[in-house]
Order: C-alpha cells, then structure tokens, then sequence
C-alpha cells in the first residue's frame, strides 16, 4: 500500500514555509499512476534466485556479485539462520535537479524554504571566450517501489530499512555543494587522482561504460561523462543539459558513500546488511530518466553515453529542464524464511 505520511508530516512541519510552485517550478506527478507508467519494468531484471538468474533481458551484473546459492544470517539473539540467495536490480533512489533553490517537482511542485540567493543555471558565458558553468541544486529522496507496491518484497531484504518515499537530503544546506575548495578539503582522495595521467584513464572506463561494464576500480571516473571530483554542483564545461546532470547524479552518490551516507549492497558480505563503502561502486547503479520523458524500456549505466539513450530527446524546452532520475542499486540478499 502506498503511504504518505511522512510526505504529510514534513508539509506539517514547515507549512508557514511552504508556498505553491513558483515560476520554473514544475510538478513532475510522480505519486500518481506515473509510478507504474514511467517505470522501467524491464530493468528489474536479471532476477537471480539460488545464484542462478530465472529471467534475464540481457541487462547487466556488477562484478562481485552473489553466485552462491545458499546463505546464512545472523539474527538478534545470535543465531545463525538459512536462507536463500536472491539477486536483482532494484529502484532504490530518485534525483532530482533544480534551478530554484527549493522546488521540490517530486513532492508536487511544493516550494521548501531556501535562499533564492542561490540560483541554480544551465549555463552562463555568452560566447566561446566567456567562463562556461553550469550549477544545479539537487534533492535526493527514498524510493523503494517494490517495497511500496508490495513486489518481491521480503523483511530481510530491505538493507537500509526504507519503505515509502522520504527526503533524504538536499543541497541547499550543504555547502560543501556549491564551493568547490570546501568540497575538496571534505573528500581530500581527489588529490591523488588531480592529475592528466588519471584523466586520460578515464577514456578506458568510458569505452567499458558502453559495453554496459564500467570499469569499478576507476572510482574517479564517470565514463563518458566526466570525471567525478571535486564533488560540487559546479561544472564548469559545455556539455549538454543531459550530460551535465548524469555527472551531476553521480557526484551525489560518491559524496553520500564518502559520507558514510549510501551503502553497498551488493556482494556476498552485504547479503545480511548494508556495508559502508567509502568508494563509490559504480557498476552497483544504473539509471533511467523519470521526468520529463521517461526511459521505459532501457536503463543506462554508469558513464554510458548520452548519445545512446538521451542526448536528443529527453528534455523539453522551458517547462521540462529540471530532471528527475531513478536511481537502481543491485541487491544481494540472503532471503530468511519466516521474516517480515
């Protein structure tokens, strides 16, 4: 069943904050029959049950992932108890990225209360010789669809124990997000890694990203979209609106597993809970764009080209350049009987 409590809550809480949508605010419908028609079903699969997959569709398997067939956990009285693996991508997460400091097209068009100071932007500079930069808010939100809409759904297999759709957390208060030094003194690894040698690397992982298998070890690349640090808002090229919020999508999950703040849940160890992992597991994602023109049939992965799945029709002028993603994290659990 779906609930909306704590979406309730929170317009209780900040009521005398909240105004309605203002101008480039945009309600994206997402609690609405969207949920079933914009959703890539497809990308679910494989479905691995007992280390084996049952259904396929061709889509891809992180390295690492779990082949063993049966399992074990530990419960609260120290236990062991059997069980049976089961494997499969999932929508765990949306994004979204936002010019005006505030909206929330997730939650309706609804307007948070933050600095309009702030101001987000596609791109300024006006000619080739002008400073390119592109800045956008984002706020990431809980999203366990299955567990919502009750699909192959299991007690112990919910890593970070989220049920409903919740805010998560939101740029406008970190400042880590629109200040590039303070990003890097926060996530001081880029560094290491802040040289040519490392970002011609990056052109392997962008080749492997298009066969579907980005390269995990290259935790600084994105692939064909750019490389991940610092792990700020600014960007400052003239890539396309697309291009630029895919990178965007994954400096926010690097910054949430540098944090502590997203988990790794894929791999025999993360079975019966979710492991911290400072890094980020970038085949453990893929992503399919929710709004303003969904991707329905295909998910993309980490660092694959725009140009194979939304370069030149997933925006629309004016009243759809604010997007939304989901976010899809593969799962390994150990499948206890008896849990709820």
């Amino acid at each position: 069943m779906i609930t909306f409590s704590r979406i309730c809550l929170l317009a209780v809480l900040i009521l005398p904050a909240i105004s309605r949508a203002e101008v480039g605010c945009q309600d994206a419908q997402i609690l609405s029959a969207k949920m079933i028609t914009d959703t890539c079903w497809d990308c679910i699969f494989p479905i691995m049950l007992a280390g084996k997959a049952i259904v396929t569709k061709g889509n891809p398997v992180p390295s690492g992932a779990v082949t063993t067939p049966l399992c074990s956990c530990v419960d609260d009285l120290g236990v062991p108890r059997p069980g049976v693996t089961n494997s499969m991508w999932e929508p765990s997460f949306l994004i979204e990225f936002q010019r005006v400091p505030g909206c929330s097209s997730v939650l309706g068009g609804i307007m948070l209360p933050a600095n309009r100071l702030q101001q987000g932007n596609h791109r300024i500079g006006s000619d080739s010789r002008a400073i390119q930069k592109t800045f956008m808010h984002y706020h990431m939100y809980s999203y366990p669809l299955l567990a919502i809409l009750n699909m192959f759904t299991n007690g112990s297999c919910q890593p970070d124990g989220y049920m409903d759709l919740d805010l998560m957390y939101i740029s406008e208060l970190d400042p880590t997000w629109n200040t590039d030094e303070l990003a890097f003194f926060t996530n001081p690894e880029a560094a290491a890694v802040a040289n040519p040698v490392a970002a011609a690397a990056c052109a392997a992982d962008a080749a492997a990203a298009a066969t579907g298998h980005p390269i995990k070890s290259m935790f600084w690349c994105a692939g064909s979209w750019g490389t991940i640090y610092p792990l700020s808002g600014n960007q400052y090229a003239t890539s396309s609106l697309v291009k630029n919020t895919s990178l965007l999508k994954v400096k926010v999950l690097a910054g949430l597993h540098r944090r502590g703040l997203a988990r790794r849940t894929a791999g025999a160890d993360a079975m019966c809970e979710a492991k911290i992992d400072l890094t980020f597991p970038k085949d453990m994602y893929k992503y399919t764009l929710t709004y303003p023109l969904p991707e329905t049939s295909k998910g993309h992965v980490t660092g694959e080209t725009t140009f194979k799945w939304g370069e030149l029709n997933r925006t629309i002028p004016a009243v759809g350049e604010d997007l939304i993603y989901t976010v899809w994290r593969w799962r390994d659990c150990c499948a206890v009987k008896g849990a709820n």
